[in-house]
């Protein structure tokens, strides 16, 4: 039975998978304070649904407008059911090339924004005995590529936290789900979603072959989401990691098998270390 009338607080709302869940959400009846970073990139919900969205300009790289827009959302709603960080960004770039200042703006974003969220929303889940915390990563968190090394290191990081925080708030009732979507046809890959570091030579016949294998990539459809996210939301025992899309469970399970493999061939060496 498909449980309504939830609240969600949901950064990165204006595009992508955070436009088309807000408004998944709310066509099926829940309500959903919508949060981005440019508030007029949003008003089309109000708009659209009235008294069932409130939305909220939110920077989450500033903490004290996270705590802000939360305590906002809950006197407004006076719950949260459901909080889904989607607020995220890719650099492009290799190891060598991209800048400390980059690197640093990158995991404000990806990794500390999404902690200021969770943090602020805790002491509101364990008054109430109950919430689901979901954090939208990749399948970028258990695998790597080249070039984009570092979104893919800042969903590693993404990953650890949600596992470690499932751990500690279980206690209090509260569940966490990591949302791991493979290669999809929205707006993240755009020229908007993106930022590039400074270019080195070196490295451009390496790039251009690595964005004509990512070109080619099959990309699932983003509408298709919703349904399996609901599903997930709505289930007595939502998984801690949840896969979107058919080619990632394949894909991992190749890459761990690469990785067992690569430890057992050296396990007698790696044993030894232990000393006696």
């Amino acid at each position: 039975m498909i449980q309504q009338n939830r609240i969600w607080f949901i950064t990165g709302a204006s595009r992508g998978f955070g436009r088309i869940w807000t408004e998944a959400a709310l066509e099926r009846g829940d309500k959903v304070v919508a949060t981005a970073r440019k508030l007029e990139s949003i008003t089309d919900f109000k708009e659209k649904y009235g008294d069932n969205v409130l939305t909220l300009a939110l920077d989450v790289t500033d903490s004290e407008q996270v705590k802000e827009a939360v305590h906002k959302a809950h006197q407004h709603f006076g719950k949260l059911d459901i909080v889904l960080n989607n607020a995220g960004y890719s650099l492009v770039g290799t190891i060598e090339e991209a800048s400390a200042d980059e690197i640093r703006a990158l995991y404000e974003t990806n990794i500390l924004g999404p902690v200021s969220v969770i943090q602020a929303v805790l002491p509101i889940m364990r008054e109430q005995g109950y919430g689901h915390i979901l954090g939208t990563s990749s399948n970028l968190g258990h695998v790597t590529l080249p070039v984009i090394g570092y979104y893919s290191s800042s969903k590693w990081a993404f990953e650890a936290i949600h596992e470690s925080l499932a751990e500690e708030i279980k206690q209090f009732g509260i569940k966490v789900t990591i949302i791991e979507p493979g290669a999809y046809a929205t707006e993240f890959g755009s020229q908007d979603s993106l930022k590039f570091s400074q270019n080195m030579e070196v490295y451009n016949d390496f790039k251009t072959e690595f964005i004509k294998t990512i070109q080619s990539y099959e990309k699932g459809d983003p509408t298709a989401t919703p349904e399996a996210l609901f599903k997930m939301v709505d289930a007595e025992n939502p998984p801690l990691r949840f896969h979107l899309g058919s080619h990632n469970l394949p894909l991992v399970k190749s890459v761990y098998a690469e990785r067992i493999n690569l430890w057992e061939a050296w396990d007698e060496v790696s044993s030894a270390a232990q000393g006696s």
